[in-house]
């Protein structure tokens, strides 16, 4: 629980802290500028709030990490993925974005902590504890805040026990971890298909490198 909260409001406050013009360069999501980076922010905020309010009453049929699906690449042609920069641009000036996103987000932030992580949700026609729902979203949070500051290199990097905590879940879903000569970032990047592993790199991933990347969704 805690490590969502400190993502989500570190992402929250990197959002803020963006000027209107840094708005129009690309993220770290091909294909995506960040203002449509944010716009998708607003939908998964919308998402949190709906699933918290969506009990169940079945048994789990997931857990923090087989929640996550391993996905092809995005190609740009998935209807939601194209409806996302006609909505950013719908916004007209980064301020109303910028605005909506801290609106849902504060919303999406405060029922997470008054949350039981104990009581079961629904979602993705999956069961799972608010606990593990909210532990997923962690590695979800820290891989688009890489991604908001990809182009941004005076941007405030998530916080470190986040970024060790999405790490670690990337590598559960990967079944294997990351050489520790990777730092968290760069597992994170390389491990996701963000970023390519030099030479160096494949060497040290050794059998890992022919698993990667690892498309969540």
């Amino acid at each position: 629980m805690d490590h969502f909260s400190r993502s989500w409001a570190a992402l929250r406050t990197a959002v803020a802290d963006i000027p209107d013009e840094d708005f129009e360069r690309p993220s770290g999501c091909t294909g995506w500028l960040v203002r449509d980076l944010v716009c998708h922010l607003v939908i998964d905020a919308q998402d949190v709030l709906i699933t918290l309010v969506t009990p169940a009453e079945t048994e789990p049929t997931v857990d923090a990490v087989t929640y996550w699906e391993l996905v092809e690449p995005p190609t740009g042609e998935d209807p939601l993925d194209a409806l996302i920069p006609r909505l950013a641009a719908a916004y007209g000036e980064p301020r109303w974005l910028k605005f909506h996103f801290d609106d849902v987000g504060s919303a999406a932030g405060r029922a997470a902590e008054l949350a039981d992580p104990a009581v079961r949700v629904s979602t993705r026609d999956e069961v799972l504890t608010v606990g593990d729902y909210l532990s997923a979203y962690v590695l979800e949070w820290t891989l688009h805040h890489l991604d908001l500051i990809a182009h941004l290199p005076s941007a405030a990097e998530p916080p470190a026990e986040t970024l060790a905590a999405a790490r670690a879940s990337l590598e559960k879903i990967a079944g294997t971890p990351f050489p520790s000569s990777l730092s968290d970032t760069d597992a994170l990047l390389i491990g996701t298909g963000r970023r390519t592993p030099t030479d160096e790199e494949k060497d040290a991933l050794g059998d890992v490198a022919a698993k990667l990347p690892l498309i969540i969704g």
